[in-house]
This record gives C-alpha cells, sequence and structure tokens, in this order.
C-alpha cells in the first residue's frame, strides 16, 4: 500500500486557496499512489464558524475529491465541515476513484474548543476494504480515546477490524507530545500500522500547529516523522509483514472483551 499524505499550511476560511494550493501539491507527486489523506477540515482550518463556512454534500469540496480521486487513481480522503438535516458536522469522507464514497462524522468533539456545541457527534465507525486492506479513518480528539479506536478481533482469531489507522487532524504544537505518544500507542495496543496528518502554521485564532505527521508501524516504531514544514510524504506499507508480526506475537487473543454503549 502505497500512502501520500499533505502536511499543508491552511488557508483562514479559504476552500478556493486551499484546494487550488493541494490541487498543485497532488500533481507534483513523482509516484502513482493508492491512498491520499488530507488534514482535518482541509477546506478551512479548524474553526467553530460552521455557518460561514459549511458546504451541503455533493457541492463543492465533495466534487473536488471525487475529481482527485478519478483523476490520480486513489482513495482521497480528508474531513471538512458539512451542513445536513439543519446539523453541522465535522465530517470525514472517503472518496474512491470510481465516484463511490462513504463518511464518517467525528465522533469525539473537542469541547475545550466549543466543538461540542456547534457541530453534532458521529455515531457509527467505518472500516473500508482498499486495494486489500482494511482501513479505519477517525478524526484528530478520535485519538485520545482507545475504545472507540480499538482493533477488535473475534475471540480465538487472528481476524482484525483493520489493517491501517489512520488519523486526520488540527492538533495545536502545545500538545504534540501528546500527539506523538498516542500515535504510537495506538499503533502497538491493535497491532497495526497507524498515520497521523497534522497541518503546521498558525490559524486564525492563532494557534500555531508543528505538523509532526507520522507513519507508526505495527511494533509502534516510528517510520517517519517530519514538523514544522509543508510536506508531500509517500511512504509504502508492508500487509506480508503486518500479517507475519501478527501471526508470530498475537497479544489480541488476551484482550479484553467489551460492548460500546453509544
Amino acid at each position: 500500500m502505497n500512502v501520500t499524505f499533505l502536511q499543508a499550511n491552511l488557508y483562514w476560511h479559504n476552500p478556493v486557496a486551499n484546494m487550488a494550493m493541494l490541487e498543485e501539491q497532488i500533481f507534483t507527486l513523482a509516484e502513482p499512489t493508492d491512498l491520499l489523506v488530507l488534514p482535518e477540515m482541509f477546506t478551512t482550518g479548524f474553526t467553530m464558524d460552521a455557518k460561514a463556512v459549511a458546504e451541503p454534500m455533493n457541492l463543492t469540496t465533495f466534487r473536488w475529491m471525487k475529481q482527485m480521486a478519478a483523476q490520480t487513481g486513489a482513495v482521497v480522503t480528508g474531513s471538512y465541515v458539512v451542513k445536513e438535516n439543519g446539523h453541522f458536522y465535522n465530517r470525514l469522507v472517503w472518496m474512491q476513484p470510481d465516484g463511490q464514497f462513504d463518511t464518517y462524522d467525528k465522533r469525539h468533539l473537542f469541547r475545550m474548543a466549543g466543538e461540542d456545541a456547534v457541530y453534532a457527534a458521529g455515531t457509527r465507525r467505518i472500516v473500508k476494504e482498499w486495494k486489500g486492506w482494511r482501513i479505519c479513518p477517525l478524526v484528530c480528539y478520535d485519538l485520545r480515546f482507545p475504545v472507540w479506536s480499538r482493533n477488535t478481533s473475534p475471540v480465538d482469531s487472528q481476524e482484525f477490524d483493520y489493517d491501517l489507522l489512520l488519523y486526520v487532524a488540527n492538533w495545536p504544537s502545545a500538545r504534540r507530545n501528546a500527539w506523538n505518544a498516542l500515535l504510537q500507542a495506538r499503533a502497538i495496543e491493535n497491532l497495526s500500522y497507524v498515520v497521523g496528518v497534522n497541518r503546521v502554521g498558525e490559524d486564525g485564532n492563532h494557534h500555531p500547529y508543528s505538523g509532526d505527521s507520522a507513519v507508526i508501524d505495527f511494533k509502534g516504531d516510528v517510520l517517519f516523522r517530519q514538523s514544522d514544514v509543508e510536506l508531500v510524504h509517500q511512504h509504502s506499507l508492508s500487509l506480508y509483514e503486518l500479517r507475519a508480526f501478527r501471526a508470530k506475537f498475537p497479544a489480541n487473543l488476551d484482550a479484553d472483551s467489551f460492548t460500546l454503549a453509544l
């Protein structure tokens, strides 16, 4: 699986500028990719002014993602602000090259910024199959909640919900240590690759972001991490190596079972 992510300095509340900037970066890719990952709220930055920036589904950003997926032959994913049925959502869209898509609404809303007062929380997690991989995309603050991120499997089984856990984020540099530590923790406890994609720069509320976008393997080893610069990074992940490690170290067989109440 060739995963590509964009660690970008986003324009505040300017979808047109952000999509133009991201599109330019996407078309500089030296090699084909299977999965393109964009940050959280990649058209606006992390904003509580949902009324000013929200779009209905199947409008500008949705159609742009569909176009990018078709032209690159890759899944394109990231979140933006959507208005639907009178509610605002921090919604991740999973867009395939053939135009099929799914959505995940951020479950854990960052109350310290008032996100829970503006946006409606999601109620379902998605796991998508792509190129032989099972991938679970989540959003930012979800990273702090291991139960929601749990890679569950049936008792006495080597089957897993997912092979790759994605987090798209606008995670401020003031809490970068937590970001770095939790990405590794989620990889270790779930016997999974983890990719975390964050932004850089300063947003319209003067919050700085250090990026620290990273690729973590199933042992918790950092395969890649970069801070403080804009970048487009491509990384190849091995399903063979993941399955071999899971067979050798099946810690999931000793995991506690539980039921999640929503």
